[in-house]
């Protein structure tokens, strides 16, 4: 009896293990889950600005670095893709000087994704001093930018730059705007090509008046 006792109370602990096994199910595999940040970041299409909104975005960033903040230039960086001629780009640059702070820095806005390209939003460079004499970092006051890159490229266009656009339709155009020192004006460099070194042409705009000033040398 005993034997048969404990040959039972086997049988029954096995039947209860197998009740338990059968009565597991695995949680169901998430086959809907929400892309991650990065992804939805990768999979956004790029954005292009003109420069006037970007160096407001630009300008918000730089007041955190100092509040006497003013700006000595703003350039955009061509890119393939980049609607140039509307005066648009995906990546502006512009750096500004703190006089109590007695530095600079350099805050890059970007609407653009990719290995090549800075992340998207807003970054800054590190400190550097500054110095009030040098000409190449003459801060100017905002409120003699009335002029917007588009129309910049539109006076342009006027003065050599059609010329271009009509043999290639894709030109690439990037802008720089600076405080030029001997006519004491803001001017917008409008100019064709990617970099200075290898420009096909240079117009200087007015950024106050719109005014065409000169084809550079």
């Amino acid at each position: 009896m005993h034997k048969k006792a404990l040959a039972l109370l086997i049988f029954l602990s096995l039947m209860t293990l197998a009740s338990c096994s059968s009565g597991e199910k695995k949680a169901p595999e998430n086959t809907s889950a929400e892309p991650t940040a990065a992804e939805q970041k990768k999979d956004e299409p790029p954005e292009y600005v003109t420069a006037r909104e970007a160096f407001q975005k630009l300008y918000v960033a730089a007041r955190s670095f100092a509040g006497d903040v003013k700006p000595y230039r703003l350039e955009s960086t061509y890119t393939k893709g980049a609607p140039a001629n509307e005066g648009k780009a995906g990546l502006w640059r512009a750096a500004f000087a703190s006089p109590s702070r007695k530095a600079i820095k350099a805050y890059t806005w970007s609407g653009l994704t990719g290995p090549d390209a800075p992340d998207r939003g807003i970054s800054h460079s590190a400190e550097d001093d500054y110095n009030p004499s040098n000409t190449s970092t003459q801060v100017f006051d905002m409120a003699f930018l009335k002029v917007d890159s588009g129309k910049a490229f539109e006076v342009a266009q006027k003065n050599g730059g059609e010329k271009l656009t009509k043999k290639e339709p894709n030109q690439p155009v990037f802008y720089v705007l600076d405080w030029n020192s001997k006519t004491n004006q803001l001017t917008w460099r409008v100019i064709y090509g990617t970099n200075r070194n290898d420009a096909k042409l240079t117009v200087d705009v007015d950024a106050t008046t719109g005014q065409f000033r000169r084809v550079e040398k």
